[in-house]
């Protein structure tokens, strides 16, 4: 996954597992934790460019903030 939105989809993806019994719970924290991690690094980011008051230019949120620019919910 190279965005938020496909992070996003593949977690809907580990909770529907989930639900469906198909992985264990660990291993779906595990992975949850590994998203949490991976959107933190995210805002670090973006919290960096807005002290530098620079536009940001973060590939991984780049799918949403198009959308977001065409009226699309993220």
């Amino acid at each position: 996954m190279n965005t938020a939105s496909e992070l996003r989809a593949e977690l809907a993806q580990v909770f529907a597992q989930l639900k469906a019994g198909e992985i264990k719970p660990g291993e779906a924290a595990e992975l949850a934790n590994l998203a949490g991690k991976m959107i933190a690094s995210a805002k670090v980011q973006v919290e960096y460019y807005a002290l530098r008051k620079e536009p940001p230019e973060i590939g991984f949120l780049k799918d949403d903030a198009q959308r977001a620019g065409e009226g699309a919910e993220p």
